[in-house]
Order: structure tokens, then C-alpha cells, then sequence
């Protein structure tokens, strides 16, 4: 195992003896760490930067955006990339520079949140069924089993077609798809750790099942989450824009750059550059998320799903 997961999994028995304070300076310290190393590696430096400028985007865009993302420009329809108009305007006169930092704001933030809530639950369900296991665990890894059989596009077409499309849709639909991946990675994990010395360390002490799982295991298992946090976004970033093109994203006149893409294949001849911007948008942010995750995935020594 790698300096920075066994400095990661350290915080485990040693958590119940040492203060908050010295608790946060670890947590802290190996953050520092995997930044370092993160910065150290040319592609994975490369994802970061990448994931950083599009968080300032998605903050920011509204902000510097020259129009807002629905402001039809009068005669400026179909002009192409220039110093007035940095990526042309479209078909209707909307600038599409404009649309792109506008869109940045939903691409970052509805993938983020439903995998932020599919992480959380996918971890929870993880560790426990792992660590009680018995008729727990094979209950819920058959359900979860089932789930994964259904093919990711199809469950999401069927799921928005009953609840709508809507960012609330959209959430529930990935948190459905990928609750069952993460607890699956979860589970491998917390099985490798259930019976390590320090579990049953903590069990002889007397320490509470939630404790064990939230203060002794958890910290052992961070380091898979936080690979599978990286690669899930990543995937629901693909997925969310996959939706917009098939017409259930977010709707009109959201800026969703899948969206933008479907509108601008129909005159696509005669302005290509309102699809090559925010098709490209969507490819530079899943190909550096995904070289995050990479960098993150070398530094844990980490090999999952």
C-alpha cells in the first residue's frame, strides 16, 4: 500500500485516543498529501486544473457572461465565432459563449449533488451489510444485483418518462443507478477491513455498531470511496448530457449543453460551431474528471470497479 492510504487509513483506532483537534490536522495533513502527489503527476495536475476552472465556471460564468443565456441578440442570428461573439451565436441569435458559462452551473451542480447522495447512501448500505452480513447482506446484494441488470440509459429513459424530466428527476434517476456501484465497491472494501485487529479492538471495548462503522471503518474505506466519488461523477456528468441531447434534461430555456448540442445538430451546416463548443465542454470536463479520478486511483494504489 501507497504513504498517502496507509496515512488515510490510519485514522481508524487511533481516532477514539487523539482530540478533534489532532483528528483534523491528520485529516488535513492528508489532504495536503494527495494534492502534492496529485500536482506531482503531469495528467493528473492536468485533471485538476480542468475540474478547478469548471467549478469557477459553474460558480462564476453567470457573472462574466457576456448576455444571459436566453437573450436573443437582434440580427446577430447564425454569426459566426469572432472579438464580438467568442463561439458565434446559434440559430435563434443567442451567444453561445454566453450559454456555455450559463450551462456550467447545472453540469457541475445537479451530477454533483446526486452523486454526493448516492456516494452517502451507497457507503452507509456498503459498510453495513458487509460488516452485520447474514440474511442483511444477501437481501440487499440481491436486490442491488437486480438493479445492475438493467441497463443504465434504459432505466433512466423509463424512470424520467414516469417522473418528468427535471433536475429533481435527473438526481433520483442517478442516485438510483449508482447507489448500487458504489455499495457493491463499499462492501468489497469493508470486508477486507471487518476483521482487522483494531475492529476488534474496538469491539472489545464495547464501542457501539455505529461507531465502529462511522469512526474505525469508514476512515480504512475512504480511500475507495473517494476514487468511486470521482469515477461516479465522471459518469453522471456523461449521463446528465446523454439526457439533455434525448430531450429529458433540464428544460428549455436552460442552457443544458446536451441540449444545445440536439438543437444545433438540426442546422448544423450552417452553424457548427453552436454544436462543437458545447459538445466540447461536455468532452474536456468528463475527460478531466476522469483524469482526476485516475490520479487519485494510482496515489490510493487503488483497483476497483
Amino acid at each position: 500500500m501507497g504513504k498517502t492510504k496507509q496515512s488515510m487509513s490510519s485514522i481508524t483506532s487511533e481516532a477514539a485516543t487523539q482530540p478533534n483537534s489532532s483528528r483534523i490536522k491528520r485529516l488535513l495533513s492528508s489532504l495536503f498529501n494527495v494534492l502534492r502527489q496529485l500536482a506531482s503527476r503531469p495528467l493528473s495536475l492536468i485533471g485538476l486544473i480542468v475540474v478547478a476552472l469548471f467549478i469557477l465556471m459553474a460558480v462564476f460564468g453567470s457573472t462574466v457572461a457576456p448576455y444571459k443565456f436566453d437573450a436573443l441578440i437582434k440580427g446577430a442570428a447564425r454569426q459566426a465565432p469572432s472579438a464580438e461573439y467568442l463561439f458565434g451565436t446559434d440559430k435563434l441569435g443567442r451567444d453561445v459563449f454566453s450559454r456555455v458559462l450559463w450551462g456550467a452551473r447545472e453540469v457541475i451542480t445537479i451530477p454533483g449533488i446526486a452523486t454526493t447522495i448516492a456516494v452517502i447512501i451507497g457507503a452507509i448500505i456498503g459498510m453495513a451489510t458487509a460488516y452485520f452480513g447474514g440474511l442483511l447482506d444477501e437481501v440487499v446484494s440481491r436486490l442491488l444485483d437486480s438493479l445492475l441488470a438493467i441497463p443504465a440509459l434504459l432505466l433512466a429513459l423509463v424512470m424520467l418518462g414516469v417522473i418528468g424530466p427535471s433536475p429533481i428527476g435527473i438526481v433520483i434517476v442517478i442516485v438510483l443507478l449508482y447507489v448500487p456501484i458504489v455499495t457493491r465497491v463499499i462492501r468489497s472494501a469493508t470486508l477486507n477491513v471487518r476483521s482487522s485487529g483494531f475492529i476488534e479492538a474496538a469491539k472489545l471495548r464495547g464501542e457501539a455498531n455505529w461507531y465502529i462503522l462511522f469512526r474505525e471503518i469508514l476512515p480504512s474505506v475512504l480511500p475507495a470511496l473517494t476514487v468511486e466519488a470521482a469515477l461516479r461523477f465522471s459518469y453522471a456528468i456523461f449521463l446528465t448530457a446523454s439526457l439533455g441531447f434525448l430531450g429529458l434534461g433540464v428544460q428549455p430555456p436552460s442552457p443544458d449543453w446536451g441540449r444545445m448540442v440536439n438543437e444545433a445538430r438540426e442546422s448544423y451546416e450552417r452553424t457548427s460551431w453552436a454544436l462543437w463548443y458545447p459538445a466540447a465542454a461536455i468532452a474536456v470536463l468528463v475527460i478531466g474528471v476522469n483524469l482526476l479520478a485516475d490520479g487519485l486511483r494510482r496515489i490510493f494504489r487503488y483497483e476497483g470497479s
